[in-house]
């Protein structure tokens, strides 16, 4: 898995309405908080989506954009964005390369991905890195006092 002071590797991914996301763009914007998940419409990750959610107004006002990531398609990362109206960009990474470049594909299991999210200043430089299956919360709430810190 990256850890601080790593670049994040960059990407093109499509989100749930299919259209290109490029990391390096976004980045462009101000920083990034990626966070993968397992399995969209599940109730782990279902928590830990609604608590980006509900705290999108925060990592705004800090000028960061929240990025989704699944090998989740794209519909069904479409259906987890409608059913709960989550707001934000789900990329679709069904062949798990990112998630490989990452550092977070599972080699056994049946989910495909860990749960992990990255802090990435505007540099590309991953600030903060969190790994936690359990605590759904944390992921973003500790990046969020990352990007406020830095």
């Amino acid at each position: 898995m990256l850890n601080t002071g790593d670049t994040a590797p960059d990407f093109t991914l499509p989100d749930q309405d299919g259209n290109p996301v490029t990391l390096s763009s976004v980045l462009a914007q101000g920083p990034v908080v990626l966070f993968f998940y397992p399995a969209a419409l599940t109730p782990g990750c279902t928590k830990e989506a609604c608590h980006f959610r509900d705290i999108v107004g925060e990592f705004t006002a800090a000028g960061a954009r929240v990025l989704g990531i699944s090998a989740d398609d794209v519909a069904k990362q479409k259906q987890f964005d409608t059913t709960h109206n989550l707001g934000y960009p789900l990329l679709s990474d069904t062949d798990k390369s990112v998630a490989k470049a990452y550092g977070v594909s599972r080699r056994i299991g049946l989910l495909p991905n860990q749960r992990a999210t990255f802090a990435i200043g505007a540099d590309g430089t991953v600030v903060a890195a969190v790994r936690s299956e359990i605590n759904m919360n944390v992921h973003a709430d500790t990046a969020l006092k990352a990007l406020a810190a830095g």
